[in-house]
């Protein structure tokens, strides 16, 4: 059968995380496209040659499979609806009754592709109570690259990122910016820092203004060969900090708002070089803590993740799913998303889409 993917997207950060399902698709000899519901990613898909523009598009297209690494999808398409997530399990911080945001289900997916047993298992939790939608453990796609991770020398070279919350993020900190600085010019650590897209403009002009010969701001979503030339990071409480750890590779927080024993916590600028200092001998008991806790964050490292998220939609989307019951009705969810996309429809798939293999 020849297979017809959509990869919806709403920001240019969730590229990264489609491009290697988008590879493996046409590996095999699948159709694929993408679609954007908001303008920073269509402007980021805007280069590319597969892409749909409008609704009726995606009605005339016809996909078999969306590949969303969005909260929510569009209930008015037949198609089976499969969740890849936007980022990694990153415990922040815990929202009403003490869960936290990634598990927070929205109503319109058929099937998730999780990323480890730390979400696996709750996840497979929910869909035991719900029982509208089914979950396979895939692994994540956008880290398929990371892999084989590459031995490289110490180079001190420290990898900034943040996250766009203002209460959360360094990068408004001055402190942080006056000691990064400082740090900069006496050429101790080369740093590389990217931003969070969704940070106002007059805080990525005040870090671009850092630019030298030891500190290099790069406006990119795509952070992998970033992470790749970094030997640790420096961060708040951004999901980067996940995907940097996947390398076994010290991160350095900076007001984390839970306390992780895989990670160097400080609390004060003024701690910034002393704890960059430690995470550069890589010290044998954080990076066993990291080891551990990728086992049950992300255990994959064949670079094989997004085989695995387009084999468990193929066999989800032939599988018998009339055990499954309807979704909800998620009447303000569903208006949300008419009301974003200005299409308004009272069509809506509430029941798995099914494809017979005969």
């Amino acid at each position: 059968m020849h297979y017809k993917f959509l990869i919806y997207i709403s920001y240019s950060y969730a590229i990264p995380i489609g491009v290697p399902l988008e590879q493996e698709i046409l590996k095999r000899g699948y159709s694929v496209k993408w679609f954007a519901d908001q303008p920073d990613g269509e402007i980021g898909v805007s280069n590319k040659l597969n892409v749909l523009k409008n609704i009726e598009d995606i009605y005339a297209y016809e996909p078999h499979i969306i590949l969303t690494a969005t909260d929510s999808v569009p209930d008015f398409f037949n198609a089976l609806k499969v969740q890849v997530f936007h980022g990694f399990h990153a415990e922040k911080r815990p929202t009403k009754n003490n869960s936290f945001a990634h598990f927070r289900l929205r109503g319109f997916f058929d099937l998730y592709c999780t990323q480890g047993p730390n979400t696996t298992e709750k996840f497979q939790e929910l869909a035991n109570k719900h029982k509208y939608f089914e979950v396979i453990e895939t692994g994540w796609s956008k880290v398929d690259s990371l892999f084989p991770i590459e031995k490289k020398e110490i180079s001190n070279t420290v990898m900034i990122a943040s996250t766009f919350t203002e209460r959360l993020s360094l990068a408004y900190n001055d402190n942080v910016f006056n000691e990064v600085k400082r740090l900069s010019g006496n050429g101790k650590f080369n740093f590389i820092m990217v931003l969070h897209p969704k940070l106002p403009e007059h805080i990525i002009k005040k870090w671009n203004a850092l630019n030298g010969d030891n500190f290099t701001f790069h406006n990119t979503t795509n952070l992998i060969p970033l992470f790749k030339k970094a030997d640790v990071m420096f961060a708040d409480t951004t999901s980067a900090i996940q995907e940097f750890l996947v390398q076994r590779k010290p991160v350095v927080t900076f007001n984390h708002t839970i306390s992780h024993n895989y990670l160097i916590d400080i609390q004060n600028a003024n701690q910034i070089e002393n704890a960059i200092n430690k995470a550069l001998t890589y010290p044998e008991a954080l990076i066993n803590n990291i080891k551990h806790y990728l086992k049950n964050l992300h255990p994959y490292t064949d670079g094989k993740s997004s085989n695995r998220v387009i084999d468990a939609s193929i066999t989800c989307l032939h599988k018998d799913k009339t055990h499954l019951k309807s979704k909800p009705l998620n009447l303000m969810r569903k208006y949300k998303i008419r009301k974003k996309l200005n299409y308004f429809t009272i069509k809506s798939f509430n029941k798995p889409f099914t494809i017979s293999k005969n």
